[in-house]
């Protein structure tokens, strides 16, 4: 697992790849709940995550709920089927917009 954040257009990117475990999903917290600290709009691309246990589901909350605190929006990019259905299964997905491309995640942002 890797992950790291970038700012497009002034909005904070946080990227992962590969697969956020129990095992991995401390190191994708910190970059990530290190990237969303003072952000309102961010948006976390999953497009190269293959998998995402509660571990992980837990991150994406924390997450949530510091730029949620900010009255902000947290937008996923890129979720696959499985995890959307794992995130649907558990509620989680009802906290997210998602999206399929950065493009469109960067234009929902915008947007609001």
């Amino acid at each position: 697992m890797n992950a790291t954040s970038s700012t497009v257009d002034g909005i904070t990117v946080i990227t992962a790849e590969g697969s956020i475990d129990s095992k991995t999903a401390s190191a994708f917290e910190s970059t990530a709940i290190g990237a969303v600290q003072g952000q309102s709009q961010v948006i976390i691309d999953l497009t190269k995550v293959d998998f995402l246990s509660s571990a992980g589901l837990r991150v994406l909350l924390v997450a949530y709920r510091q730029v949620k605190a900010r009255n902000g929006k947290v937008v996923l990019v890129g979720t696959s089927e499985e995890i959307q259905d794992v995130m649907s299964d558990t509620g989680f997905l009802g906290y997210f917009v998602t999206v399929d491309t950065l493009a469109e995640g960067l234009a929902t942002l915008k947007a609001a």
